[in-house]
């Protein structure tokens, strides 16, 4: 299973601490203590990173050091990502989805209390040809 392991950078600030991750640009993240500040650093960069993976983008390797000009006065924290992990998460996550029947058809499933999330679900795995492949993507 891959393991990546960031440092991140808590900034303190008025009503808590920023978060940033030099070697990923553009993923941010904040919380008011410390611990909510690693907590959502931790959600912030496994999701950006499964989102790289998503583009095709290259994921950058981690830093070991940062420069200590550049991160006076704030706290710098190791924060690990399992990739493989958020992407079986993602990729198996429900969504919700609007269908449109006749009235008369929805009546009768719901006088037999029809679930029918499993029966849409089923019928187009079955549709794509995907019964017994399906593992995740």
């Amino acid at each position: 299973m891959r393991k990546l392991t960031y440092l991140a950078v808590l900034e303190p600030a008025d009503e808590g601490y920023g978060v940033f991750f030099p070697d990923i640009p553009g993923c941010i993240s904040f919380g008011k203590t410390i611990e909510e500040a690693q907590q959502m650093a931790e959600e912030a960069a496994g999701l950006h990173i499964y989102a790289m993976e998503q583009e095709g983008e290259e994921i950058p390797i981690p830093s070991k050091t940062l420069d200590t000009e550049d991160v006076s006065g704030c706290i710098v924290t190791p924060i690990t990502v399992y990739p493989d992990m958020i992407k079986n998460e993602m990729d198996n996550k429900r969504v919700k989805t609007n269908i449109t029947l006749p009235n008369w058809l929805k009546q009768i499933a719901e006088e037999n209390k029809v679930n029918y999330s499993r029966i849409l679900e089923t019928a187009l795995m079955d549709y794509l040809g995907l019964q017994g492949k399906w593992q995740g993507k």
